[in-house]
């Protein structure tokens, strides 16, 4: 008689069992960003996507698309995702049935991401780029994006010197948070009213905070 109290998959490792997982969802709601998972596994496997499409990730870029459709309606022509890493929120912006958005591209300076992030959002097609560039080497001028995301505001030393780097009237969606205790983040802040004050928006239509198990997450959208 089988043990039921073993499982079949007891002998499989992570990967395995992750690939089984991603693509049985995938069969099961036929959604393009699920599918793209199921690829990056198949095709990536060292990379942390476990790690960038965690539930805590996921509810803090929901928070995002959510807070960016009430406060600044759904059409971009141009939308730039700084610290694009694996091109998860892209894909999220990509899928979303609220937004109409002609082109993302997930912009980040490690070259190793954006293999996975091409993987991830291959059926957007022409629409989605993956670029290895530094934020403080774009042209925000001739980009032209109306609309910048950077999601990882803690990272950046000067966020006042980056913010003018952008042409004056740029929509903008940032993110920070509290999390002091973790050593990358090196310019964390303490409450959302500080947020605003370092960023010193022009104009503010969203300004919130998200809190979770071990941090506060800030968010602004407006202009510079």
């Amino acid at each position: 008689m089988m043990d039921v109290t073993q499982p079949r998959n007891a002998g499989m490792d992570w990967h395995e069992q992750a690939l089984d997982l991603t693509r049985g969802i995938a069969a099961y709601l036929n959604h393009p960003l699920v599918a793209g998972l199921a690829r990056v596994v198949t095709k990536h496997p060292k990379a942390d996507i476990a790690n960038a499409f965690n539930h805590k990730q996921v509810a803090c870029k929901m928070w995002a698309l959510d807070r960016l459709f009430e406060s600044c309606g759904g059409r971009f022509e141009s939308v730039w995702v700084l610290g694009g890493w694996y091109g998860v929120l892209p894909a999220m912006l990509l899928n979303d049935a609220r937004f109409d958005i002609a082109a993302v591209d997930s912009i980040d300076i490690d070259p190793e991401v954006a293999p996975v992030a091409r993987t991830l959002n291959r059926e957007a097609g022409d629409r989605f780029r993956a670029l290895t560039a530094d934020m403080y080497a774009l042209d925000y001028a001739d980009g032209r994006s109306d609309l910048i995301v950077n999601t990882s505001c803690e990272h950046i030393a000067d966020l006042r010197a980056w913010l003018a780097l952008l042409p004056r009237g740029t929509n903008v969606l940032l993110q920070s948070n509290d999390y002091f205790s973790e050593p990358t983040h090196i310019n964390c802040v303490a409450s959302l009213a500080a947020f605003e004050a370092m960023a010193a928006l022009r104009e503010v239509r969203f300004a919130g905070e998200l809190p979770t198990k071990n941090y506060t997450r800030f968010m602004l959208i407006g202009t510079v």
